[in-house]
């Protein structure tokens, strides 16, 4: 376990998990589709904007706390759905889904994660959200849906932007795999991963605990990779969101909205809060980053809808742009998932407590004393990135 309190930034977390976790992995969350144009972007345009500082303000009383989705949270952040998180870090989604729960910020399982939804019901005492792929499969898919409402998930995220895969070059090469197959690449890549290793055989939680034994034909990881290649729906469409709504009865989020028609069209079909993303540079490659999107997409239904981001958040800095070009709050995921990864539940706490530092001292430096108040013109150059 690394001294945490030697920790300062998310990179520094970045660094230890690509020691820990095998290549595989590490690949697979820290990469993107392609040429990884876009991947990229989502980091670069956020750095792109600059804070305007402000002097001689009374900062003395400040507050981060914010509402999402009519939750209370101790910021405006929340924990994005990421697959094989289980695979960063033995039991990955109950350790984060607890340090959410213990910094007061909302948790979302995947679909695709290892540890199943009511593994982490049993383990948090606070209600998650629910990332929802919608499989060619729809007995599967009511009864996944019925599976999160039984657990009590407060929200429901249904992804849009993956019909189709996008081609993950780094996956491709390193034949991801859940659980790694034996081969002799990946057996010499383990043998430097003791620790991992550990962590994993002192665990019964090593594959897609949302599917195996509850999808048809599904009863083991053979039969899983080959259900998958066959799943994913190419006929998806705002039709089906009237479907999902009325199954699932409560509040519904839909992920992946970068064009501001896909946004009215959202708030027609009933949507709670969007998210502006692309799907962290790992679907279409050479599309626009998720800040350059946002303002456009804040513009034309920020007022009817909750407007969330994600994709290329790092930083409490990262936060603060993203809620001065119009989102309500935002997502991270790698961010924590390469905390989890090197020091487990603690490290997700401790990177949830730098980015909540980073995001307090920059709104004070910029004037701003309730998180509520912020808006573009704490920005020099709010134009700088965003798409026409």
């Amino acid at each position: 376990m690394p001294a945490l309190n030697k920790i300062t930034c998310i990179e520094d977390f970045r660094r230890l998990a690509r020691r820990r976790v095998p290549r595989m992995f590490y690949d697979y969350m820290d990469s993107g589709s392609w040429t990884e144009t876009t991947y990229r972007a989502n980091e670069n345009d956020l750095q792109a904007l600059q804070f305007r500082q402000r002097v001689a303000v009374d900062i003395a009383s400040r507050s981060l706390r914010a509402q999402l989705l009519g939750e209370d949270a101790a910021m405006p952040v929340a924990l994005a759905p990421t697959g094989l998180t289980g695979m960063q870090h033995a039991d990955g989604e109950i350790l984060a889904a607890r340090a959410a729960e213990r910094f007061g910020v909302p948790f979302t399982l995947s679909t695709m994660s290892i540890c199943s939804i009511e593994d982490v019901a049993a383990h948090t005492s606070r209600p998650f959200w629910f990332q929802l792929y919608v499989m060619r499969d729809r007995d599967f898919i009511g009864r996944l849906i019925d599976r999160a409402r039984a657990a009590r998930c407060s929200a429901l995220m249904v992804t849009l932007d993956l019909q189709v895969m996008g081609q993950r070059n780094k996956d491709i090469k390193n034949g991801l795999s859940t659980p790694p197959r034996p081969t002799l690449g990946n057996l010499l890549n383990l043998a430097t991963k003791p620790g991992w290793c550990r962590q994993m055989m002192g665990t019964r939680r090593r594959s897609f605990g949302n599917i195996i034994g509850h999808a048809q034909g599904v009863a083991d990881m053979r039969s899983l990779a080959s259900w998958t290649r066959d799943q994913f729906d190419p006929t998806l469409n705002w039709n089906d969101l009237a479907w999902i709504k009325e199954r699932w009865g409560g509040k519904i989020i839909v992920k992946g909205i970068m064009d501001a028609q896909d946004a009215r069209l959202a708030v027609d079909a009933g949507a709670d809060a969007l998210i502006v993303s692309n799907h962290g540079g790992r679907q279409l490659d050479g599309a626009p980053s998720s800040i350059a999107a946002l303002p456009a997409i804040a513009q034309a239904v920020g007022e009817r809808i909750e407007v969330l981001m994600d994709g290329g958040i790092r930083s409490g800095q990262d936060v603060l742009r993203a809620l001065a070009l119009g989102a309500h709050g935002v997502l991270i995921g790698r961010a924590f998932l390469y905390a989890l990864a090197a020091a487990g539940e603690a490290g997700v706490r401790r990177g949830l407590e730098l980015i909540a530092n980073e995001l307090d001292v920059s709104m004070a430096f910029c004037g701003r004393t309730r998180i509520q108040d912020v808006d573009r013109s704490i920005l020099v150059n709010p134009d700088a990135v965003t798409t026409r």
